[in-house]
């Protein structure tokens, strides 16, 4: 099924890509100046894209089930997705991000297809 592939792809991508910002905040404070004044943000931040990576999991073991959360998932892409190309513009962001940002607009297109695809009529 599509949204399986698609949905457990999303969430091994992500907590590879993500998780290991958890040990990267010195880094992260020394490539992207200004350092990081508030870790409670960058932490809380880390934590719920990982947390969703998780929920991407969840919905690959039962796209039917848990086809109300696609809807959640999409919203979750779109924020970062579209918002990185408004800080780009402003010049307030490094073109890495918009490419990592881009990434997020092509899952969240991904997950509104799977969304389309997934009907609640497919219940058994």
């Amino acid at each position: 099924m599509f949204a399986t592939r698609v949905f457990r792809w999303a969430g091994v991508y992500g907590l590879i890509a993500v998780a290991p910002q958890f040990f990267l905040e010195a880094k992260t404070s020394r490539d992207f100046p200004p350092a990081i004044t508030h870790p409670e943000y960058y932490y809380g931040f880390v934590g719920m894209v990982v947390a969703f990576q998780v929920v991407f999991l969840v919905i690959a073991t039962d796209p039917v089930r848990y086809r109300p959360l696609m809807l959640a998932s999409v919203l979750e892409k779109a924020f970062f997705g579209l918002g990185m190309p408004i800080l780009y513009l402003q010049h307030r962001i490094p073109a890495m991000i918009l490419v990592f940002s881009s990434i997020d607009v092509f899952l969240g297109v991904l997950f509104t297809i799977a969304w389309v695809r997934t009907s609640a009529s497919d219940r058994p």
